[in-house]
């Protein structure tokens, strides 16, 4: 399915990368294409154990007020074909090994992200 959604996480916080996944996940239930390209501290929502998230702990508050959480939303957008790609510089710069990220994310650069998201709308957070 072509990208016609280009999500663009820097930020390493639960809330920006909770809504990332929002996002993806509305997105891709309505039919549109969605690449996430995360990087910097924004890698750690594509790592197995998101816990590394700054303030990780808002996840069971968001869930109490009936919200999905991180993990549902971020299974949903897999699930409904959302490409999940982390910049290999920003992992770097994030210090984290491509072996904590989550299965079926892919490593690439901004080049590839670009290139998947030609005359895509981007959303940065």
């Amino acid at each position: 399915m072509p990208s016609d959604l280009g999500i663009l996480l820097i930020s390493g916080s639960h809330e920006r990368a909770h809504y990332a996944f929002v996002l993806a996940a509305g997105a891709a239930a309505i039919g549109r294409g969605v690449v996430l390209f995360a990087t910097n501290e924004g890698c750690r929502a594509l790592c197995a154990d998101w816990g590394g998230l700054e303030d990780a702990g808002r996840d069971a508050r968001v869930i109490a007020r009936g919200v999905g959480g991180f993990a549902e939303l971020r299974e949903a957008s897999a699930e409904l074909g959302v490409r999940l790609i982390a910049c290999e510089a920003g992992l770097r710069m994030a210090g984290i090994d491509a072996g904590a990220l989550a299965p079926g994310v892919e490593i690439a650069g901004v080049t590839t992200f670009l290139g998947a998201t030609d005359g895509a709308q981007i959303v940065t957070l």
